[in-house]
């Protein structure tokens, strides 16, 4: 089990950096997600820490976890990736079964989709997007503009009509969220290019991660999504 530490969220001066509180010491911790999270680190919430044992570090501790609404969420953005690939590899995807090869960060051009796959059939271009905002249990994506998550879109768009497999993976991952949707209000370029994407047949799978302190687990069931505007 990791080593986490329980602290306060005080405030975030920029995107990298939070102020925490311990034991009644303010320190700093890196936050390992560059969307705003501002529905979730607010003032006195409680947030839990992992030490970095890098001297070379600016920063003692990294953001894991906060708790909001009575859950547990998940905030390290990139760790996305990693449980979707295990997930993969131990077959907890049923849409993503029998694939024998199985990669992460493959080149494309002058770009890298997260994850590929490939059989004596077929090979798949899966790109992971880790959600941690949610209203009234419905997850949305993203919580700030995104023009980097808009080309990934297009890459795939790209990628489908050269007769690849495409698929968008949203892995919600905070646990009150139930259903997805992207967010138009926010950032409708993103949310324009998702409904075309799927119009020309890249595939969305949404998922739900079961955070605990020690493990992080997808949850083996696929959850609905909608793509009209609100």
């Amino acid at each position: 089990m990791n080593d986490y530490i329980k602290a306060v969220f005080r405030s975030r001066p920029n995107r990298f950096i939070a102020e925490v509180e311990i034991d009644g010491n303010l320190e700093i911790a890196h936050v390992p997600n560059t969307g705003r999270c501002k529905e979730l680190l607010v003032q006195g919430a409680t947030v839990y820490l992992l030490p970095s044992n890098n001297p070379k570090r600016k920063t003692k501790y990294s953001l894991h976890f906060v708790e909001n609404e009575g859950a547990l969420v998940s905030i390290y953005s990139q760790q996305a990736n990693e449980i979707v690939y295990k997930s993969i590899l131990d077959g907890k995807i049923k849409e993503l079964l029998n694939y024998g090869i199985v990669e992460r960060e493959k080149s494309v051009e002058n770009s890298r989709i997260d994850i590929y796959l490939a059989n004596e059939y077929e090979d798949c271009y899966v790109e992971v997007k880790g959600v941690t905002l949610v209203n009234n249990n419905i997850a949305i994506f993203p919580d700030a503009p995104t023009e980097r998550g808009r080309k990934h879109l297009q890459k795939l768009i790209k990628l489908k009509k050269e007769g690849h497999r495409a698929v968008v993976f949203f892995l919600i991952q905070h646990p009150n969220g139930n259903s997805f949707r992207p967010n138009w209000e926010t950032d409708i370029d993103f949310s324009k290019t998702l409904s075309k994407a799927y119009t020309e047949g890249v595939e969305i799978l949404v998922y739900k991660s079961d955070n605990k302190l020690d493990k992080i687990e997808i949850i083996e069931e696929s959850i609905d999504f909608d793509l009209e505007e609100v």
